[in-house]
Parts: C-alpha cells; structure tokens; sequence
C-alpha cells in the first residue's frame, strides 16, 4: 500500500517533535506533562495521560518512536480510510489519541499510590500502531536494528509482546514504560479486528502462505 504524501500521521510526528524538543530544556514543565498516577488521583491532572505521550526521555527514545511510527503510521492511516471512507484519518487520529491513554491505564491502576513513580513517551500508541499493521500485513519484512536479515512483521510481533510482558511482569523500572507497550500492542489488535472483523482469518490465510524457504 503506498504511503501517503501528507497524512495526519506526519501532523502526529511533527507535534511530537517539536513539543518533546520544547520541553526538553524546561524540567518543570516535562514533569508536569509526564504520567505521573499519584499526581492524576489526587490533583486530578488526567490530561497527564495524553500529554505524557508527546514528551520522550531523550532523542533517542524520541527517534526510534518516531521512525517506527513513520513507517508503520502513513501505510495504517492508509488503511483507515480505505476500511472507513474519507474520515479514515480523523479515526486513526482517535485511534491513536486513545491507545496513549488505553495503554497507560494499567501503569495507572499500578502506580496511583506512588507518588515517585513518573513515566513518559509515544510507546503505547506507537505499539498500537505497529501491532495493528501487522494483523492487515503480517508478512511485511522487518529489519530490527541489529539483525542482519529481515523477519517477518508477526514474527517480531510475537517477539515483542512477549518480551514487553515478561519486563512488565518483571517491573525492571528501567525508564521504559513496558506495560504501555504491551497493551498499547493489545488494543492495536483489538481495534483492528472491529474495524475489519474478518482481518483474524486474513492474517491466518497470510501465515498460511509463508515459507521460511
């Protein structure tokens, strides 16, 4: 499917940019936009659980949930409005609004009585986005950093569900919001089959038709 020229999602991208750019010089206004569950229950500061996602914790992190959302976003927006008509991209917008907050909200119910617990970044919606391309095209190739060849797209899905859950599980606290991956990777696939109902039997028929040779 070809990407599109401009798409909502490079909108989505350049947003992200330059706010997590802004803010990155300005400590006390990331702290006020980063997910901090104690803050959202006691303050009722809820708008922490869509600005959290536009902040990242240094250019890297900013680089790869961007790089990974060009990829994936422009060829699911594509997808939108090919499945939905000509609001397609007003409902990927939401789509991706909604996994931000979808994916942080067990984080929240985990950490609302600690108030030293913060988290930040695109990881949910960027999961979501990725998980919910995949089940349209699960033999797209990927190519991780690092690997010499390319996988296929359920190949790495299976790979990274497993290992955000087993990190969550796990709670590391090593700055990466796991858990938002996770569900962020679940309600992307939730979402995909609501939008196409028969996409499960699709994306068999696809795994079906997949050779390692």
């Amino acid at each position: 499917m070809a990407i599109q020229e401009y798409s909502f999602n490079t909108i989505i991208i350049i947003i992200t940019v330059i706010v997590s750019f802004y803010v990155d010089n300005k400590p006390e206004l990331k702290y006020r936009f980063m997910l901090n569950p104690y803050r959202i229950v006691k303050d009722k500061e809820y708008f922490r659980f869509i600005t959290s996602g536009f902040i990242h914790g240094g250019w890297m992190h900013l680089f790869f949930n961007m790089f990974t959302l060009y990829l994936f976003g422009n060829m699911l927006e594509g997808i939108f409005n090919y499945q939905l008509g000509s609001n397609g991209s007003y409902y990927y917008v939401l789509f991706y609004l909604a996994a931000i907050v979808v994916a942080d909200i067990p984080t929240f119910i985990k950490h609302k009585n600690n108030p030293g617990y913060n988290a930040l970044g695109a990881s949910g919606g960027t999961s979501a986005v990725v998980l919910s391309y995949i089940m349209f095209d699960p033999l797209v190739p990927l190519r991780p950093i690092l690997l010499p060849i390319p996988i296929p797209g359920f190949i790495f899905a299976a790979l990274y569900m497993a290992y955000s859950y087993y990190m969550a599980k796990n709670d590391k606290m090593d700055g990466i919001g796991h858990d938002a991956h996770f569900f962020g990777a679940l309600f992307g696939v939730i979402v995909s089959v609501g939008i196409q109902p028969n996409v499960i039997g699709n994306f068999f028929t696809q795994l079906a038709s997949w050779s390692i040779f």
